[in-house]
């Protein structure tokens, strides 16, 4: 499974925020996205895993290869955790959920409402929902944010063992998580009105 983008352009709110990229992730490999905030990452990877059209350019990849994992845990808080995994794998065809438990320590927690875990437990909950995907892509924005140090090793060890076995990874994230991942920097594709929109944003926009 290759994913290979053509001089790609992303734009937020109808203004180009970076342009010209191109790079190609074939099967086993990493990409880390690294730059400022508010330089245009979330764009890229919407872009990339296809909820949104590139300005110019062209991605492409393997049709149904990608699962991309957001800010968002896109938990339903009424069903357990057990449930919740069950649901995505009956979404993308799948049955197995006991690897996606063990590997985030989720096992004694499956029988727990989703909206009674804690946000170290939703994000690791939200991030086995990659395990039943089957997908061989995973387009990750920020995974590691509400984890703890021993949580973020967890995912790192996923992340390892979905490489191993022939996935492919793309990530934004300024944690190192012990990976062998090529890094792009996307300051120097950052347009000049990009420029203007980033030193106009705050945090909380952010």
């Amino acid at each position: 499974m290759k994913l290979h983008a053509q001089d790609v352009s992303v734009a937020r709110g109808g203004v180009s925020v970076l342009e010209g990229l191109s790079f190609e992730l074939c099967a086993g490999e990493a990409l880390v996205i690294r730059g400022p905030n508010g330089i245009g990452k979330t764009t890229l990877l919407r872009t990339l895993a296809g909820l949104q059209p590139a300005l110019k350019g062209r991605v492409d990849a393997p049709e149904d290869s990608i699962a991309y994992a957001a800010h968002s845990d896109g938990l339903k808080t009424m069903l357990s955790v057990a449930e919740n995994l069950r649901f995505w794998a009956d979404v993308f065809g799948t049955s197995d959920i006991s690897s996606a438990l063990e590997s985030f320590e989720l096992t004694d927690l499956q029988h727990r409402l989703a909206g009674s875990l804690s946000a170290g437990q939703k994000r690791r909950l939200g991030l086995a929902r990659l395990m039943v995907t089957a997908r061989s892509i995973w387009i990750l924005d920020e995974p590691t944010v509400s984890l703890d140090k021993a949580a973020v090793a967890l995912f790192a060890a996923a992340v390892k063992r979905h490489l191993a076995h022939g996935g492919s990874a793309i990530l934004a994230t300024h944690i190192e998580l012990g990976l062998e991942a090529k890094v792009l920097e996307l300051s120097p594709y950052k347009t000049v009105a990009g420029s203007a929109v980033l030193s106009g944003q705050d945090e909380a926009f952010l």
